[in-house]
């Protein structure tokens, strides 16, 4: 269970319940106990577009947990979907390997005006012209309300009609693989949200007494975990093979509890890899994590899960105090040139070291994994969502940063509207139906600012659930056509072109990496293999010695190179091949 799809064959699994009943128009049909705590029941009749709901033990009527459609919402009934009646255009689409790739993310209600996936394809040329090579969409699943960023979504095997439903992401990634673009899928698998989650009638979903900042653990390794693997399972599977996805993000993997010897997301890497067999495309696997393990991407015959790669905040935070210099909440181990040259040579600063945030010790060594398995970001929707007013980096501190991380030896990930410097904030955002989580939203919201480190913050935050703060997070595409945003995004254009260009910048190995550096000049120059990535990030000009090179790149135009002295104004950084014999 479950059975090979037909329309008229109803599949839940429910094992507790004594009796179970299908609902379609108003009449309800009773289902047969089957092996395992499944209940089944075939009608004559119904096809691709009919509504039903279920009945646990005459309750009230719950969507199907494995619903496919909710056309109004999560408090609605579901709908019957036919994958099969979607006609695909992507026959000669064969997939995108991870390594060598940038990622783009976004969240397809602020990406454009409309906030649909009809209006992102219809933006794909300006991705293309950038040159990423994936687009991340952030969750997708049904939630409460109008916008939000997916992180409260319900019914997972079901996509948001606020977006345009399922026939709308298929088409969304049809046109991108048309345009030579890969899709990965942002999904949540550690919690479900506050509202319109039904789950709880049906099985034992979750953890008693368990869970996060954002709501009951999923049940993976108590009694009835099974099923709830294979459910959360045959979920990523649907993504995978039935929308065409070509990768998943597992959000807040350190949020799982698993205590089994199989860990959950080693049985999902196992099931994922035999589906890309099967298809004949490769098909990756991004964990978020805070624990800063290398044994999630590291191969399961040497003991690890065997994902494919994993968000690296670190690298992340270095970038970030260094050019901005906070150093407050979790950024109070960063800032110094030291700190970045070891996150850029070893992914990780905090590899067994002490982190004064958390109190303790922190992570383990990762400097032998090949770096392309370490997803980076200067910017992504958490960094810049999570702070109170979603400010951004302003196009100053952009160019020097964007030039550390695409030259680096990770997988660069830029946030939407990141590539020419937008002055949108990116909002925490929610439009909650229920009355006492709409009440206390902001107040959760204020708490969470506190746990991490920022009491300053609390009273900042605008009301996530007033559509002002939606609104604003909308990308201004206006902005493409001014200065500074129009030469910015000329910038990422020439960097992400260099780094497809010149193989040295993708070369995964750590252990080639070198960085000299001044902390007190505030300047520093990576080393990758004949090529120097010099940066000035100080506010004075800096004098750099260097070998006697060739500029590649560089941006700004006053940048100076001397015989063996390179003269970098405030706040740039210019790419140099030394001269070779």
């Amino acid at each position: 269970m479950p059975n090979a799809w037909t329309p008229n064959l109803f599949e839940v699994w429910a094992p507790a319940a004594t009796t179970m009943e299908v609902e379609i128009d108003g009449v309800r049909h009773p289902m047969r106990p089957a092996r395992g705590g499944w209940w089944t029941a075939e009608i004559e009749g119904v096809d691709h577009g009919t509504d039903y709901a279920f009945r646990v033990d005459g309750g009230e009527p719950r969507p199907d947990p494995r619903t496919r459609r909710q056309p109004y919402g999560v408090f609605g009934p579901s709908r019957v979907y036919d994958h099969g009646r979607f006609t695909w255009s992507d026959h000669d689409w064969h997939g995108r390997d991870l390594r060598g790739s940038v990622i783009y993310e976004m969240h397809v209600g602020t990406f454009t005006p409309e906030g649909t996936f009809e209006s992102a394809a219809a933006r794909l040329d300006h991705l293309v012209q950038l040159g990423v090579d994936f687009v991340e969409v952030m969750p997708v699943a049904p939630v409460p309300g109008r916008h939000n960023w997916g992180y409260d979504g319900v019914d997972l095997y079901a996509v948001t009609e606020n977006y345009g439903g399922p026939d709308g992401l298929k088409v969304f990634v049809d046109a991108c693989h048309a345009a030579g673009l890969g899709v990965i899928l942002d999904v949540v698998y550690n919690h479900l949200g506050p509202s319109g989650n039904f789950l709880h009638p049906f099985g034992p979903y979750f953890h008693e007494g368990l869970g996060s900042f954002w709501g009951q653990a999923v049940n993976l390794d108590a009694p009835g975990s099974d099923e709830v693997r294979r459910y959360f399972i045959g979920n990523a599977l649907q993504w995978l093979r039935d929308y065409h996805i070509d990768g998943l993000r597992l959000d807040a993997v350190h949020a799982l509890h698993d205590k089994r010897a199989v860990h959950f997301l080693e049985e999902l890497a196992v099931e994922v890899d035999l589906l890309a067999a099967s298809l004949g495309r490769p098909l990756t696997l991004i964990a978020e994590s805070d624990l800063n393990d290398p044994r999630l991407v590291t191969p399961r015959e040497s003991g690890g899960y065997g994902l494919d790669a994993v968000w690296d905040d670190d690298v992340h935070h270095a970038l970030h105090s260094a050019l901005s210099g906070e150093r407050h909440g979790y950024y109070c181990d960063f800032g110094s040139l030291e700190v970045l040259a070891k996150v850029l040579t070893s992914a990780y600063l905090h590899d067994g070291t002490y982190s004064t945030f958390r109190g303790r010790s922190h992570g383990r060594p990762a400097r032998h994994v090949p770096g392309y398995r370490f997803v980076c970001a200067l910017q992504n929707h958490d960094q810049i969502g999570n702070r109170a007013e979603g400010d951004r980096l302003p196009p100053e501190l952009l160019r020097v940063g964007a030039g550390l991380l695409l030259t680096g030896p990770f997988t660069p990930m830029l946030f939407m509207g990141e590539e020419w410097g937008t002055r949108t904030p990116f909002l925490f955002f929610t439009d909650h139906e229920d009355p006492e989580l709409a009440a206390g939203e902001a107040d959760r919201r204020r708490r969470e600012f506190v746990d991490h480190g920022y009491p300053d913050w609390a009273d900042k935050a605008p009301d996530p659930q007033d559509k002002t703060t939606f609104l604003r997070s909308k990308l201004d595409w206006s902005e493409l056509d001014r200065e500074p945003h129009r030469s910015l995004l000329n910038w990422y254009r020439d960097l992400i072109a260099l780094r497809k260009v010149l193989p040295e910048l993708t070369d995964p190995r750590l252990d080639r990496v070198h960085v000299d550096y001044d902390e007190t000049a505030r300047w520093l120059v990576v080393h990758r293999g004949s090529l120097r990535v010099a940066a000035n990030l100080g506010p004075a000009r800096a004098t750099v010695p260097i070998a006697p090179a060739k500029v590649l790149l560089g941006s700004d135009e006053d940048i100076i190179l001397d015989g063996d002295r390179l003269l970098l104004p405030p706040r740039s950084l210019a790419v140099l091949r030394v001269n070779q014999g």
